[in-house]
């Protein structure tokens, strides 16, 4: 009894009234002491289980939409607060949210949360349940799933209304190819976006970005942006799961089939084994944009391979690609810590597969090349006719142009959504010193790269509520 009584004393710390969340519920009448210190919402996939228990609502977003769910809890606030109702106002001020799933399904709630403009926007906490886990592990949730058993439940709970709150930038992305004169194009064969590109949704006529003779699609992402030597071997991995999904079972056959397919395919001897029209610098113009400034067009090394446009310091698996530079770096090329919060990307290379094992080692980083507050990939042609990129772990196949046309990728900041972050944390702020490791990495070796040396408005919504759905039929707890 006495467990019992403990267990719900505690849970009632998180749990929030049928009425506040369900509008037809009759109201109750709720004092003071009987305030949720952290009042959650849960979101979370029914396939991922997730027992929770009947004392927190959870809402399953095979059944709803996230952006559905939030607008009429909200909207049902509102009218609360109007009506005098002050323990809807506590709500409100204090909520937070909690998903459970892959980077996919995080990306997902996190873009909802964007679009909506709240007020009093509520923090997130992510439950990693997915392949990639990238947004969990730089927030210190981890990378596995922490387990859906009473105690397990409630020490994650415990952690969420222990965690401080940390600002994360979001980055729209656009897309624009010429229409092409003849055949289907919806999608444009072969082409299949991903999900946070809106691959079943090109923007409207009405749309400020749509331009006459072009298709042209838009969207947004969290952590980051890939193109050339690693979004390949993604994509290859991604069709033969997607052709044998009975090889992959389990955690370690899929890495072993990964390493197979980056050796298959030759990158750990790309100067050997593929040809120079595959770089970065051949297949494209960079340019970037500071926070103050025009664009400058960003000297690309001639053996980079494969470039990374990055917002976490969390990659293919909890990996950071851009370190932290020291104050020699700081001094000469104004780079800085990747910080989450300051409305710049990192731009990182990597010549080969080789280069990309660095990462494993202590202050390994890739070759950094800018930290921007937008970037833009202009495609001409030239010899070749395709390349591979990637956004939140989903990859795809891009065509390029074969005549004077040109494709254009450009990324931009967008905004902030509010993060809720352990004392594990691996991602910095820029406004809280007392994140980890937050000087400028004076105690950091030089990076020793041979080629590292490299001469207002928001947009709009980030996009994910009503247009940015995950299709029926796909289990979104393993979107990575």
């Amino acid at each position: 009894m006495a467990d019992s009584d403990t267990n719900n004393n505690f849970l009632k710390e998180f749990k929030i009234p049928n009425y506040i969340l369900l509008p037809n519920e009759p109201k109750e009448h709720i004092s003071a002491e009987d305030e949720p210190k952290c009042p959650v919402i849960v979101f979370i996939n029914s396939k991922s289980g997730g027992q929770l228990g009947g004392d927190l609502l959870v809402f399953d977003l095979g059944e709803e939409g996230p952006d559905k769910i939030l607008r009429r809890i909200y909207v049902n606030l509102a009218q609360l607060q109007r009506e005098g109702d002050k323990f809807a106002t506590h709500i409100q001020e204090n909520l937070r949210l909690i998903v459970a799933g892959g980077d996919g399904t995080a990306g997902w709630l996190l873009g909802v949360v964007s679009d909506l403009k709240l007020s009093h926007p509520p923090a997130i906490a992510t439950v990693p349940l997915g392949t990639g886990n990238n947004l969990p592990f730089a927030f210190g949730w981890g990378k596995k799933n922490p387990g859906t058993d009473e105690n397990a439940v409630k020490s994650f709970l415990a952690q969420v209304m222990e965690a401080k709150e940390m600002k994360i930038d979001s980055w729209h992305i656009m897309m624009r190819m010429r229409a092409p004169k003849e055949g289907s194009c919806d999608p444009i064969a072969p082409l299949e976006l991903p999900h946070s590109l809106h691959a079943f949704h090109r923007v409207s006529d009405t749309d400020e970005l749509n331009k006459e003779g072009c298709h042209t699609f838009r969207g947004g992402f969290w952590n980051y942006f890939s193109m050339g030597m690693d979004a390949q071997v993604s994509y290859a991995f991604h069709s033969e799961r997607k052709l044998h999904p009975e090889k992959f079972k389990n955690q370690l056959i899929n890495q072993s089939t990964y390493a197979k397919i980056v050796g298959s395919q030759g990158w750990f001897f790309a100067s050997l084994f593929h040809h120079s029209s595959r770089n970065i610098a051949q297949l494209a113009k960079v340019s970037i944009m500071k926070k103050q400034g025009s664009w400058v067009e960003l000297t690309i090394p001639q053996s980079i391979r494969s470039i990374v446009c990055l917002n976490l310091p969390s990659f293919s698996g909890g990996l950071n690609p851009w370190g932290t530079p020291n104050s020699k770096k700081l001094r000469d090329r104004d780079l800085t810590a990747p910080y989450v919060d300051d409305g710049l990307i990192e731009v990182v290379g990597f010549r080969d597969a080789w280069h990309g094992l660095v990462l494993l080692a202590p202050n390994g980083h890739g070759t950094r090349l800018a930290q921007a507050h937008r970037i833009r990939f202009e495609f001409h042609k030239g010899a070749a006719d395709h390349t591979f990129m990637r956004i939140d772990g989903e990859p795809w196949k891009q065509p390029l142009p074969v005549n004077d046309d040109t494709v254009v990728v450009e990324i931009s900041h967008l905004g902030q959504v509010n993060m809720l972050a352990t004392q594990d944390c691996k991602s910095r702020s820029f406004r809280d010193p007392s994140t980890p490791s937050s000087s400028h990495g004076d105690d950091e070796d030089d990076d020793g790269n041979g080629d590292d040396s490299v001469s207002g408005e928001e947009y709009r919504k980030f996009g994910a509520a009503d247009t940015f759905k995950i299709p029926d039929g796909v289990d979104i707890s393993h979107l990575s």
